[in-house]
């Protein structure tokens, strides 16, 4: 599984600017690429109270279906964030854009300081496969949670991509979760983070990739940056053949499983 890491700096509500980004950066995808990653709500921006009501968009307009058609027609997966609108409710969300379309919409679980204010919080974890590897989503606060992992790893899970828009001081704070996460779940764990100014905030980028074993196999800097990784996915079963932390935890989630048509496993929280 290839994938393309893109830190970037992102303008806050305005979503012509870092479209033209995203589009740009798929365009410049190497051949080969299964999938390439944005950081947290990379399309909108993040919205504040001034704003939401008017920039949050449906997964219908016009800017997600452009995302669309550049993966259509580079034969690329896209993940990508949005500050979601859904009717009146309002969500922070992650797509897994393949070239058939929305494979996978996650909208944040976890909402960090500020964020209840703004936008609910997502009632379920997902996964879905893409060209032989099963992946879930997780959002930015949500990778500080055990549970969030565990359970897309319930889900059986490979690789968990994480959207993140993690600000200094706390760039300690996922360095250290998104390398527990992985290891403790045995499966690989690929975080990109926002860099550059925001409102109030600088982001601490450090977007990174860490395998089953919990060994770092990438870590970038706070400079705006991309970086090209292929994952040996067949690491994980020797991750798993002395001791399997799945099977043998004896605290197990308390959910059922829910198993779709098109290939999607779903969990949904209590």
């Amino acid at each position: 599984m290839k994938l393309e890491l893109v830190q970037l700096a992102g303008r806050d509500g305005d979503a012509a600017h870092n479209l033209q980004r995203i589009l740009q950066t798929i365009a410049d995808c190497q051949p080969d690429t299964d999938i390439v990653v944005f950081p947290e709500a990379y399309l909108t921006g993040f919205l504040g109270h001034d704003n939401i009501a008017q920039l949050a968009e449906n997964l219908s307009g016009p800017n997600v279906q452009t995302i669309c058609t550049a993966a259509r027609e580079c034969d690329i997966a896209v993940v990508v964030g949005l500050i979601e609108r859904d009717g009146e409710r309002l969500y922070n969300t992650t797509l897994f854009i393949t070239p058939e379309g929305i494979a996978l919409s996650y909208r944040k679980t976890h909402l960090w300081v500020g964020e209840p204010e703004l936008v609910l919080p997502g009632d379920r974890f997902a996964t879905v496969q893409w060209r032989g590897v099963r992946i879930g989503l997780l959002i930015c606060y949500d990778i500080e949670f055990p549970e969030s992992a565990c359970a897309l790893a319930a889900l059986g899970a490979e690789l968990i991509l994480i959207t993140d828009g993690n600000m200094q001081p706390y760039g300690h704070v996922h360095h250290t979760a998104v390398a527990a996460r992985a290891q403790e779940n045995q499966l690989f764990a690929a975080m990109v983070n926002r860099v550059g100014d925001g409102v109030g905030e600088v982001f601490a980028g450090g977007s990174t990739v860490v395998d089953p074993f919990g060994q770092r196999l990438f870590e970038a800097g706070a400079e705006e940056c991309r970086h090209v990784i292929e994952l040996d996915m067949t690491r994980i079963a020797p991750a798993r053949s002395l001791y399997d932390y799945r099977a043998e935890k004896r605290l197990k989630l308390a959910a059922d499983i829910t198993e779709h048509p098109d290939g999607r496993r779903e969990l949904l929280i209590p």
